[in-house]
């Protein structure tokens, strides 16, 4: 088994803007749809609430891995808007 696991690559947000997320995140009541950038994404692309209570656990349980960062922002993006709309 070889292991895919990364480093979370600075400033790329495609988690935080490709996949729909249905907990409450601050300033998003209702969680975000699929596609839409996360308003606690910065214009940095990083997390405004990144290690506070507020953030979201799901937000918190995702792991970087080869397989769906890749090696470009872009790459991510395309990976996991796919996943998204398998389910």
């Amino acid at each position: 088994m070889t292991d895919t696991a990364v480093s979370c690559r600075l400033g790329c947000g495609a988690c935080c803007i490709a996949p729909s997320i249905s907990s409450p995140i601050p300033g998003m009541p209702n969680g975000k749809p699929a596609g839409v950038r996360c308003i606690q994404l910065n214009e940095e692309n990083l997390c405004k609430i990144f290690g506070q209570p507020e953030r979201p656990a799901v937000c918190g349980q995702f792991k970087a891995d080869r397989d769906i960062c890749g090696s470009t922002n872009q790459y991510a993006i395309d990976v996991l808007t796919e996943l998204e709309s398998l389910t």
